[in-house]
């Protein structure tokens, strides 16, 4: 099995970056590679509801070395089970307003195929294996995202 850290051994340009950040997500840079025929570009935004009621944010919370090294599995299976040239998996931490993205994702592919599968199964697979776990802050809470209804709200992603 090949890892992407076989594969940062061997090119100059990364296959596989993962990112836990407090900062705001951005897309990168347009940089071409004339193998890959697809690109997908996922973003998870923070929803105004959350289970049936206004939040105005979620608050994430993740163990980093192991939400890290979760990501590098997930990015490096998808790299090998889809033959991708290039993961991105860009995830935030701390607290989320309403309508900001808490996921970026980026598969590049030969093939559209194979960039629509590799999206979903990492996405599917983040949300059973990465510790990051999401704190509603529901609008009629306080401003703290621990205090009371929010913190019995927390669940894993």
């Amino acid at each position: 099995m090949t890892h992407c850290n076989d594969h940062l051994k061997r090119m100059a340009n990364p296959v596989c970056e993962v990112l836990l950040t407090e900062a705001p997500l951005k897309a990168p840079q347009k940089d071409g590679d004339p193998a890959a025929g697809a690109v997908v570009d996922f973003w998870g935004v923070v929803r105004g509801v959350e289970d049936g009621r206004e939040i105005d944010g979620i608050e994430y919370e993740a163990h980093r070395e192991m939400a890290e090294h979760q990501l590098r599995l997930l990015a490096e299976a998808a790299t090998e089970k889809f033959q991708l040239k290039k993961v991105m998996v860009h995830h935030r931490v701390g607290f989320v307003r309403t309508g900001e993205a808490s996921l970026f994702l980026q598969v590049r592919a030969q093939h559209r195929a194979a960039a629509f599968e590799a999206s979903k199964w990492i996405v599917d697979g983040l949300k059973k294996k990465a510790p990051i776990w999401k704190r509603p802050r529901f609008k009629i809470d306080s401003p703290s995202p621990r205090s009371g209804a929010a913190s019995s709200a927390t669940k894993q992603l």
